[in-house]
C-alpha cells in the first residue's frame, strides 16, 4: 500500500448526506476481482442520464472538477453494505482522501487498508469546504495526515481525529499483509521449532 503523508488536490462537492456503497459501485461491476478498473463506473447510475449519456449536471462530469483528487460529501457517506469495491473505485478514479462529517464505520476501515484517508470534521467545516469547492475555481486543500490538519490557500484551517495506530499504518503504507510481514522472522522461527509430525499432518489435512 502506497504511504500516506500529506496530499494536495482539488476537491469534488458532493453534498448529499447517506451515500450508500451501491451508489459509489453499483452491484452490477462486483464481478471482477482485481482492485483495479472500478474508476470508471464511480457513480455509475449518477453520473449517466435516463438515456445512458454522460449527465453534464453530476459534479463528476464537470471539466473543472476533472482529476479532483480530494472528494468533500455529507455525513454518513458509504453506508450500505460492506463492499470493499467502494473504496477500490473510489482510489482507482484517483481519490486520495474522502472529507465528511461522519463515515460508516466498515467503509471507513476499508478505506484505510486501501491507502483513501477518510477525515471527519464537523459538518459547518464540511459544509464550509463545499461551498468554497463550488464558488472557486480550481479549489485544493492539502490534507496532512502527520499534522492531523485540513488547510486551504484562503485561510481554511481545521484539525482532524485519527486513530494513531490507522495513522501509523497509512504513514508507513502498510496494510494487514505487511504487517504481518514484519513479523516474519518470528513467523519463521515459531514454523521451525514445530514439531514435524503436526507439520505434515496439518499438510495432509489442508489436501
Amino acid at each position: 500500500m502506497k504511504a500516506f503523508r500529506t496530499h494536495t488536490g482539488l476537491v469534488a462537492p458532493l453534498d448529499q448526506s447517506n451515500i450508500d456503497t451501491d451508489q459509489i459501485i453499483p452491484k452490477q461491476f462486483l464481478k471482477r476481482i482485481e482492485r483495479t478498473g472500478f474508476g470508471e463506473f464511480l457513480f455509475y447510475d449518477w453520473r449517466r442520464g435516463a438515456d445512458d449519456k454522460p449527465d453534464r449536471d453530476f459534479v463528476l462530469n464537470q471539466p473543472r472538477y476533472k482529476r479532483a483528487s480530494v472528494l468533500v460529501t455529507g455525513r454518513n457517506f458509504g453506508c450500505g453494505s460492506s463492499r470493499e469495491h467502494a473504496p477500490w473505485a473510489l482510489a482507482d478514479y484517483g481519490f486520495c482522501a474522502i472529507i465528511a462529517a461522519s463515515f460508516a464505520d466498515i467503509f471507513a476501515n476499508n478505506c484505510i487498508k486501501n491507502g483513501i484517508v477518510p477525515v471527519v470534521l464537523p459538518e459547518a467545516e464540511v459544509q464550509e469546504l463545499i461551498k468554497r469547492a463550488k464558488e472557486l475555481p480550481g479549489y485544493s486543500v492539502t490534507v496532512d495526515l502527520e499534522s492531523r490538519t485540513v488547510k486551504d490557500d484562503g485561510g481554511f484551517s481545521a484539525s482532524f481525529p485519527f486513530d494513531d495506530f490507522h495513522r501509523y499504518c497509512l504513514l508507513e503504507g502498510l496494510d494487514d499483509i505487511a504487517l504481518s510481514l514484519q513479523q516474519e522472522a518470528a513467523i519463521t522461527a515459531y514454523e521451525s521449532r514445530r514439531p514435524q509430525w503436526r507439520m505434515t499432518h496439518q499438510a495432509s489435512f489442508q489436501k
